[in-house]
């Protein structure tokens, strides 16, 4: 149950949050703008859709700052009590730094799965409304209604190569299907090859039109032509369409239907299935901060403000650094995915509470 005190802290501690926030988000969208005005000039961008580009851009802006405007929060808020003597008169009244930090690890750890929603399932239709405004004004790439050149494992012994593929009409051109005999000793025993393949809804089939069948597991190569061919594939037609996404613009649910359709083609999807459990592990740097900040601030330091900030900005990209490399090197050292997307925050959570035991409470 909370009281009068852990009321006053998170009040000051969401109040400096919302403006470390605010301020954060807009120094970084001067600066890129400040990075970005000769190519949006070049183009002749209308302002307004200027405006738009950085509205959409603004979600994935906040997906890598909250976590250091929670630090810098922690910093004042802590820093602020200590330096007016509160935290002081707090411990008098017999209420310990332990219990200091409560309300606001079971602040931060709310904001965690709501940071963990934004992320996963508001950032990448932002991306993707940003990407078309890219690919419209400024020229850059942007997967549309077409894919061209499309190699696929459908299974550990089928291959599926599109020329092109039209999701609006649900139709692949110029398309071939090798089948082999096995995955350790692959010899080749079927081959089909097709102008058109076309999604049939009702059947959930695909339909190969002017297709030629060849057959090498007889001892001569039979060839037969087909005027029309249903042919079962495990790639569908929804899953060619994300396909065309990239990761930016896939949410968490359509990354892991992803990262199961490559595995069953037979791909090694160590790399996307790390990365897909750090996207989860990510937003929980909200509440490993407080463990830092905390006792960081409630301990007065010459140099105030700025010996506090510093800290925040050492700790964040420590910590942001450290994520990439351990993903790295918990690849190349075989570790299970779901540790290695996870071993960052795990390190941390142990400094983190090493740091609050070492602190005077």
């Amino acid at each position: 149950m909370m009281d009068l005190l852990d009321r006053y802290i998170l009040k000051q501690f969401a109040l400096t949050l919302i403006f470390a926030v605010l301020a954060l988000c807009m120094i970084f969208i001067i600066v890129n703008l400040l990075e970005s005005l000769d190519n949006f000039l070049d183009s002749k961008v209308p302002t307004l859709i200027i405006a738009q580009y950085y509205l959409y851009y603004l979600p994935a802006i906040m997906q890598i700052l909250l976590p250091i405007a929670t630090l810098v929060s922690t910093l004042f808020t802590i820093g602020g009590l200590s330096t007016l003597n509160e935290i002081t008169a707090m411990k008098s009244g017999g209420r310990s730094l332990y219990r200091l930090m409560l309300p606001l690890l079971m602040f931060t750890l709310m904001i965690s799965f709501v940071h963990l929603w934004f992320n996963g399932w508001i950032v990448p239709v932002a991306n993707q409304y940003k990407h078309e405004i890219e690919a419209k004004y400024l020229n850059k790439s942007q997967s549309g209604g077409t894919i061209y050149n499309l190699f696929f494992r459908d299974a550990p012994t089928r291959n599926l190569v599109i020329q092109y593929y039209d999701s609006k009409n649900k139709s692949a051109g110029i398309v071939s299907v090798e089948e082999y005999t096995s995955e350790d000793k692959p010899r080749l025993k079927k081959r089909y090859e097709a102008e058109q393949m076309i999604w049939s809804d009702s059947s959930k089939k695909w339909i190969m039109n002017n297709v030629i069948i060849r057959d090498y597991f007889n001892p001569l190569v039979q060839t037969q032509k087909l005027a029309e061919y249903p042919i079962k594939l495990n790639l569908s037609n929804t899953q060619i369409e994300q396909l065309k996404k990239n990761d930016q613009e896939m949410n968490l649910d359509e990354r892991r239907n992803y990262i199961d359709l490559l595995k069953q083609g037979g791909k090694d999807v160590r790399v996307q299935s790390i990365t897909y459990y750090g996207d989860y592990a990510f937003p929980f740097a909200n509440l490993i901060v407080i463990l830092f900040g905390v006792p960081f601030a409630s301990v007065r330091r010459k140099g105030g403000i700025a010996i506090q900030i510093g800290a925040a900005m050492i700790i964040s990209f420590a910590y942001m650094l450290f994520t990439k490399v351990s993903q790295v090197l918990g690849n190349s050292m075989n570790f299970h995915p779901i540790l290695a997307g996870w071993v960052a925050n795990i390190i941390f959570f142990f400094v983190g509470l090493i740091t609050i035991f070492r602190t005077k409470t």
